[in-house]
């Protein structure tokens, strides 16, 4: 099989992680002259972006015992490593597995990163998760508020009573969606709320079983562009001064502009965004993390980023510092001390 064709094989698997009987963390097995190492990344719904994103980068760091060297057309990823994806609850469900090590690494929004850090917000029950440390912010995730246009509902208020999906518990699309009923004066128990994931809420919709749903996603997010192709739906905006107010309260939330054309016959929409970041525990080894790092931003990944997803082109190394709501690792502070981003101290 063509190595690029096994790299994708390894991402693929992914989905099924649970029953491949992969080792939890990061552990090394003889294989030859090479050691094999895996690696896990969680990242959310198979319906999102972060799962075709996690593919995308677990192709990207990989390079399995017995593969053609990077300077001959091969892997360019860290020696003897297979990386893969593993779907999650999402953000808030990764943060808890890395903080108690049950996971190697996982995508988090930067608001559920930071109040996980803190033991703030959300997490103000569980104490601090002190150990969670960053390789990377990767690029915005805008908050898209799916509705019907047969629903009845042309802004947030018009949500009274309606048969809304506010994701999973544990999702950070959840922790999100009850800032955004709140900030517009609402709160869950004024809606008829479900508790489905993207791509079983979006199925809801087609079959006019909900009127609409939260996803907080980079754009375009798969679960609604097939469902805008099947089904008349709008986004609502989330603008004006509830908006605005949720920025100053919560700064890593930004700004965003979904442009028209995104998904089919939905206009320039106006909502917010927050960053999406990948995330390692304090405890993984440097070296490991140094070369993970190194191998996110080679010039062969930039290749796999642009063409691989729409989203890929957002993950930049100039931006691979904003909004970053933990500290770096270690391992990737010295790569970035290396590249000239930060300072030493």
């Amino acid at each position: 099989m063509p190595e690029r064709g096994r790299l994708h094989l390894l991402a693929g698997l992914a989905g099924t992680a649970g029953a491949l009987f992969l080792p939890t963390g990061l552990r090394a097995q003889n294989y030859g002259a090479e050691q094999l190492r895996f690696f896990r990344i969680g990242t959310a719904s198979t319906a999102g972006t972060y799962y075709p994103i996690g593919g995308i980068i677990a192709n990207a760091i990989s390079n399995p015992p017995g593969s053609r060297s990077c300077d001959t057309g091969g892997s360019c990823g860290v020696p003897g490593m297979i990386a893969v994806v593993q779907s999650t609850e999402g953000s808030v469900a990764n943060v808890q597995a890395i903080h108690q090590g049950s996971l190697d690494s996982g995508f988090v929004q930067a608001d559920v990163a930071f109040w996980a850090y803190k033991g703030e917000g959300l997490f103000a029950d569980r104490g601090p998760m002190d150990n969670l440390r960053a390789i990377a912010n990767l690029y915005p995730e805008a908050l898209h508020l799916v509705i019907r246009r047969d629903a009845g509902v042309l802004e947030v208020a018009d949500l009274a009573g309606k048969r809304i999906s506010l994701d999973r518990e544990g999702s950070g699309t959840r922790v999100d969606a009850e800032l955004i009923l709140k900030a517009y004066g609402l709160s869950p128990d004024d809606l008829q709320v479900s508790s489905l994931p993207a791509g079983q809420a979006a199925d809801a919709v087609r079959r006019n079983e909900l009127d609409g749903f939260f996803f907080v996603a980079g754009t375009p997010a798969n679960a609604i562009a097939n469902l805008a192709r099947d089904v008349p739906i709008t986004l609502l905006p989330i603008r004006g001064e509830p908006a605005a107010q949720l920025h100053r309260t919560y700064p890593f939330f930004a700004a965003h502009g979904i442009p028209a054309g995104t998904y089919r016959n939905i206009p320039q929409t106006e909502t917010l965004a927050v960053g999406a970041q990948w995330l390692v525990g304090a405890e993984a080894d440097a070296d490991t993390i140094y070369e993970i790092t190194q191998a996110l931003w080679h010039p062969s990944t930039r290749r796999l980023l642009d063409n691989g997803h729409p989203k890929g082109s957002r993950i930049r190394l100039e931006t691979a510092l904003d909004g970053l709501g933990v500290p770096l690792h270690p391992g990737a502070r010295k790569y970035y001390v290396e590249r000239g981003l930060i300072g030493t101290e």
